[in-house]
């Protein structure tokens, strides 16, 4: 990974509106925006795991976000895919609606990549006015832009 989010985002991968509100047909329709995605070798196999990873414990982060993710052998680079509902999403696992899901695959053979991914959400989630700019990005592309935006005020010398 470049160190860059914006870098592992598509338009085809982002869905901005997700129709279900139970978690794991949630996770599926965002998920299978992965299924065919180049690095992933396997997409029934990463599901899978994205599932179990889901059973073991709670991927919410707070403030209507989650990160549902699966260190696995079926992917080749780290790849993410996006969701985004405005009724919000039931984790039942913590009692959390979620309008933000980011699905992660990371391979197993690279645990570096997967935390800055995941330092650099948490560092964006943290300013309201980024989530505020997700939740009201009108195309996959304002969306990306916004996440770009973001970086660009993280990654701006001090």
């Amino acid at each position: 990974m470049a160190g860059r989010l914006s870098l592992l985002l598509d338009p085809s991968r982002i869905v901005l509106n997700v129709h279900s509100t139970k978690r794991t047909v949630a996770l599926n329709e965002v998920a299978r925006r992965l299924d065919g995605h180049p690095d992933v070798t396997n997409f029934q196999g990463f599901y899978n795991e994205l599932l179990a990873r889901e059973r073991l414990d709670t991927t919410c982060l707070g403030n209507e976000i989650a990160l549902p993710h699966a260190r696995t052998e079926h992917v080749q680079k780290i790849v993410m895919a996006v969701g985004r509902s405005e009724a919000g999403v039931l984790f039942e696992n913590s009692n959390q609606m979620v309008r933000l899901l980011f699905v992660l695959g990371t391979p197993k053979s690279n645990p570096g990549d997967y935390l800055q991914v995941v330092s650099a959400l948490c560092k964006i989630f943290k300013d309201p006015a980024n989530r505020e700019a997700l939740m009201q990005a009108a195309t996959p592309e304002a969306f990306i832009q916004a996440i770009i935006s973001a970086e660009e005020k993280l990654f701006a010398p001090a």
